[in-house]
């Protein structure tokens, strides 16, 4: 099927259908991504004695395989059981984990990733860092990796925004993956979810600083995604408008552009939708189901659809935050009630309206009183929930919990740093 063109619109929404799972079969799934720096302070490249491949080399001595690019042969990422560690287009490291049933389980498997990954980077005096945007670097300084995707992403992307190469190089992000039921309940989880990405953006805000100053935002990261691509960015009207769907999330889909097209072991950039592709083709190749998956997942929103629910709107931070960050949806989205309560909490807006205070959480996070108070109400549900349900998740929301209830976010601390070497001595992880 893969590999036949597509016959009908009940395929593409088929595709959502495919991720259905009963409750009792519900994961969650965690990507963590940091920053790797020489001990110079620089961004590594791809080669070489400290570059990123040398690190996924030394990985193979804890069990991981090389993840190769077809079309190119390069080693692009590891893989270990259901676990992949993958490089972003300008080296940063990403690690997901296999999916669990708990915050605690996905937090284990990151600390014994990063346990692993400290001591490749100490025997190559390589630094990694937890933070949504690169403090001191301009992006012409940092390398893109040798991989076909991303070039054809970055010829796509400049032609679609001011920023597309500023997020491709300079940010990392958390993020956690939810399973749904039924189109209902995607519907309901979807919606929640979007209304509360502001608040995710403020407590999680962790890149204050853009080539060493204050950019004027908390989130510098959140806000460079405003002017990637306001096609496959922000967020959907229907969210707002109680209309939203899997034939909404399909009508959404087919009429953003192309960012590429795999074919005959070569990317291909068409200035085509994918509606235009589906119904015209392109060189005389059909669309086929494959094309719409790959379609898929080049598309940006706060809250993105594909055969799981993915939450994008959190800066890169410590793996305890991270693990907060997995405990806080399980006690507001999965725990039972908890999508009722958090709705009740998170009253809808208009579209406009959201779209404002998205903007004001980039810039003030939660120094913005709306959002530190609904912040501090929402880690309270989500606390409580969690201790009645699943207590072994409860625990995680401490280090969040205690940074809401002081209105502090990671970014004050990093807002201190004044150069390099002090941001790798204060922050970078410790091998």
């Amino acid at each position: 099927m893969h590999t036949q063109a597509i016959a009908s619109r009940s395929e593409l929404e088929g595709y959502f259908r495919g991720g259905e799972k009963p409750p009792e079969k519900w994961l969650l799934g965690l990507e963590h991504e940091k920053l790797v720096y020489t001990s110079e302070g620089t961004p590594i490249t791809y080669e070489g004695e400290g570059g990123l491949l040398s690190i996924f080399q030394g990985l193979e001595a804890y069990g991981w395989s090389p993840i190769l690019e077809v079309e190119t042969g390069n080693v692009v990422g590891m893989r270990r059981g259901g676990a992949t560690l993958s490089t972003e287009p300008g080296g940063q490291l990403e690690f997901s984990g296999a999916p669990r049933g708990s915050a605690w389980a996905l937090h284990r498997d990151n600390m014994q990733h990063l346990e692993e990954l400290g001591a490749v980077l100490k025997a190559r005096r390589l630094h990694a860092l937890m933070v949504g945007y690169r403090p001191f670097d301009a992006v012409e300084h940092v390398p893109y990796m040798p991989r076909s995707r991303y070039g054809a992403m970055r010829e796509s992307l400049a032609e679609r925004g001011s920023t597309g190469a500023l997020m491709m190089l300079m940010t990392a992000t958390g993020q956690v993956s939810l399973d749904y039921s039924d189109e209902a309940d995607c519907v309901r989880k979807v919606v929640v979810l979007a209304r509360m990405a502001p608040l995710l953006v403020a407590m999680f805000a962790n890149s204050p600083l853009k080539g060493g100053r204050l950019s004027g935002h908390m989130s510098f990261r959140s806000h460079v995604w405003n002017d990637v691509d306001k096609a496959r960015c922000g967020y959907l009207a229907s969210w707002f408008d109680g209309s939203f769907s899997y034939a909404r999330y399909v009508d959404w889909a087919l009429d953003i552009p192309l960012l590429f097209l795999r074919r005959g072991g070569r990317y291909w950039t068409p200035k085509l939708s994918f509606r235009e592709f589906w119904k015209g083709g392109f060189k005389g190749e059909e669309a086929c189901y494959s094309d719409w998956v790959d379609h898929l997942s080049t598309l940006f929103p706060e809250v993105r659809l594909k055969q799981l629910i993915e939450i994008r709107s959190a800066d890169s931070v410590s793996p305890q935050l991270t693990a907060a960050l997995a405990a806080l949806l399980r006690g507001t989205v999965y725990a039972p009630g908890a999508l009722d309560e958090v709705a009740l909490l998170l009253p809808a807006r208009s579209l406009q309206e959201h779209v404002a205070l998205h903007e004001r959480a980039q810039i003030q996070g939660l120094g913005f009183e709306p959002l530190a108070r609904d912040a501090q109400a929402l880690v309270a549900l989500a606390s409580r929930n969690l201790q009645a349900w699943a207590p072994e998740d409860a625990q995680l929301l401490e280090p969040l919990a205690a940074l809401v209830h002081e209105r502090r976010m990671p970014a004050e601390a990093l807002s201190a740093c004044k150069d390099m070497p002090t941001l790798l001595s204060r922050f970078a992880m410790k091998g």
